[in-house]
């Protein structure tokens, strides 16, 4: 049967799954407040540039789209992420059919997707992982389209989709590398013998260039992020951690996905897609060498869930409705179970007592609950990052209004890491107070070149720590507050305010200010 004839009309079936994804978000995206993260992101609209720090510059042109569309609040941050979330399972079901499935496999595939508690988890902030995702189950769709119609539209969609996502993220380098070897390496290799691939890959570079040039321009300071962030978060992530992850984030989905990756590797029927397992094999492997964490490889996982359910739709081409609607309800039900960890669709004294409730009749929470540093806490991190800001910010414009006039005009503000100081930018115009400095992150792209003022509000992230290390430098100083939240993983977070800082101190400043926009 014809490539065009073959396809049916699956598109406004694929919506139903889009809507209930997009539901599910709209139901917990106004929980809690601004996670730690976010408050990066959306600081970058007020200094839009080719790149940053830690992220390239496409998140920075979202935020700033949002901010002055959406407006500031939890919700409007969250409506992009929510947008693309739902577009992620629009091309999950595209792949699907892509593969030769039909209604059982799109639905079990979206389904299983929609109920993952990794994709729950990370579908609904406003961060560039979501985006991240997106880009990549578009490559993978780009490419079965141009497997199934040998159309060389789809090889230049593929380079538009490559070159913005590594506008988004850097990753997206590492699954098209694994992307390319995969199809080398299979039946499949002749797809790379074709001139408009190198067409394709210009497009790709075209897109890209831009934030290339930025990086080479400020000295390369992705390289230094990837090893503050080895040395800071991935050293403590070992192999068998990683894989031990990989095999539960999805929960009871896992069976799904590694079906569509068996299929993938020897099912006839999909044996012109093997390519898409081998680059999944490669992707995990370069992953649990480097130590990366577990949601860098969600974006190759749609393809995955895509080839199981069609796998599942072959096994039983002949059951009735009823067992699969029993086999739908086995990969997506029990996930329910682990929704109100890892998405917050309930409020947070509701979601604590599903904490306690879980953890005594359900299942242990100890490895949800356990954070970066290793340690048990009362909630997940996630869940802590989204707390505390608020106080804090109300903190500081306290010890603002502490000031006379006088003293007020003569007064900065530092914070010592870039949520303290995301959220004081953004949290902070409420109050009407003046832009906060940091050198921590991207921050230092456009800290000011001296710290002179005569009184200085501190935001201390070690609740006192730090200010003793400099105390030798300032006329007096006075802690006027700090974070209480008990659940914030900033509780403790100390506000002082320093009194006529002599020289001293700026040098400190300036130093580190030059050596870190150095790197």
């Amino acid at each position: 049967m014809p490539y065009q004839n073959r396809r049916s009309t699956y598109s406004s079936f694929i919506l139903i799954f889009v809507f209930i994804k997009i539901g599910l978000n709209l139901l917990a995206i106004s929980h809690f407040g601004f996670h730690r993260d976010e408050f990066l992101h959306l600081v970058l609209a007020d200094h839009l540039d080719w790149g940053y720090k830690e992220v390239p510059p496409f998140i920075a042109l979202l935020a700033k789209i949002s901010l002055t569309v959406f407006g500031n609040s939890v919700f409007a941050a969250r409506i992009f992420p929510t947008i693309c979330s739902g577009l992620i399972i629009w091309f999950t079901g595209q792949i699907t059919v892509e593969l030769g499935g039909k209604k059982f496999a799109v639905a079990l595939a979206c389904l299983a997707m929609i109920f993952s508690p990794g994709f729950a988890a990370s579908g609904y902030l406003f961060q560039p992982v979501v985006f991240d995702q997106l880009w990549w189950v578009m490559a993978v769709w780009a490419l079965t389209k141009y497997s199934n119609t040998s159309s060389i539209k789809y090889l230049y969609f593929l380079g538009l989709i490559v070159g913005f996502g590594l506008l988004t993220k850097y990753s997206m380098a590492f699954f098209t590398f694994a992307l390319i070897f995969g199809i080398a390496i299979s039946k499949q290799r002749k797809m790379l013998l074709n001139r408009h691939v190198i067409g394709a890959a210009l497009v790709a570079l075209v897109v890209f260039l831009p934030n290339l040039l930025w990086q080479v321009h400020h000295h390369l300071p992705v390289i230094t992020h990837m090893k503050t962030l080895q040395k800071e978060q991935l050293d403590y992530i070992n192999p068998s951690d990683f894989i031990k992850q990989e095999l539960m984030v999805m929960g009871i989905a896992l069976f799904v996905w590694l079906t569509g990756f068996i299929f993938l590797l020897f099912s006839f029927r999909l044996h012109k897609f093997q390519f898409l397992a081998i680059a999944f094999v490669l992707i995990f492997t370069f992953l649990l060498v480097m130590n990366g964490k577990s949601y860098y490889l969600f974006g190759a996982y749609p393809m995955l869930f895509a080839a199981g359910a069609f796998g599942f739709e072959r096994w039983l081409k002949t059951s009735g409705y009823v067992l699969r609607g029993l086999v739908i309800a086995l990969f997506t039900i029990p996930n329910l179970l682990l929704f109100p960890i890892v998405l917050p669709i309930l409020p947070l004294n509701q979601t604590l007592a599903f904490f306690r409730f879980a953890d005594k009749n359900l299942f242990s929470l100890k490895a949800a609950t356990t954070w970066e540093d290793h340690k048990a806490h009362q909630t997940t991190q996630d869940y802590a990052d989204m707390l505390g800001w608020d106080e804090m910010t109300a903190k500081v414009d306290s010890a603002w209004k502490m000031l006379t006039p006088e003293q007020q005009k003569h007064t900065q503000i530092y914070a010592d890491n870039y949520g303290e100081a995301g959220a004081i930018h953004l949290l902070g115009k409420q109050y009407n107070l003046p832009d906060v400095i940091s050198l921590n992150s991207s921050f230092t792209l456009w800290a000011p070149d001296n710290l002179d003022g005569q009184y200085i509000i501190y935001v201390d992230d070690q609740g006192g720590g730090n200010v003793n290390s400099f105390k030798s430098a300032l006329e007096s100083y006075r802690k006027v507050g700090e974070v209480e939240n008990p659940l914030a993983r900033e509780k403790g977070t100390a506000i002082f305010i320093l009194v006529h800082p002599g020289p001293a101190l700026n040098e400190r400043y300036t130093k580190e200010l030059a050596w870190k926009r150095l790197q």
